[in-house]
């Protein structure tokens, strides 16, 4: 498994009403996406950087969905650019299903 983490700074601090109706409107393009296992979105305590953490079954899925367009997207989006970093992830431990899952 690939844990991806997207860092977004912003331009101007975002409340959390903002956020939560930002990603709720982006929510839907990630349900059945390819690879993807769980997404989780993120706002800072200041509202001045917005992160998504991802869990990937594999590399390959993680870069089809960020690519040039995604990129884009998110330049125009928030008027700045976004880091993404990618680490392996061997091991999740889901307390809500009670599993400790492996590949």
């Amino acid at each position: 498994m690939i844990v991806t983490l997207v860092h977004i700074p912003l331009q101007n601090p975002m409340t959390l009403r903002q956020a939560t109706d930002a990603f709720l409107a982006s929510a839907p393009h990630y349900q059945e996406m390819a690879g993807l296992i769980r997404k989780y979105y993120t706002l800072s305590e200041d509202g001045l950087f917005v992160n998504g953490v991802y869990l990937w079954h594999n590399r390959e899925g993680a870069n089809r969905c960020f690519d040039e367009t995604w990129r884009t997207m998110i330049e125009n989006k928030y008027q700045t650019s976004p880091t993404v970093t990618y680490l392996d992830c061997p091991v999740v431990v889901d307390n809500l299903k009670g599993e400790i899952l492996a590949p």
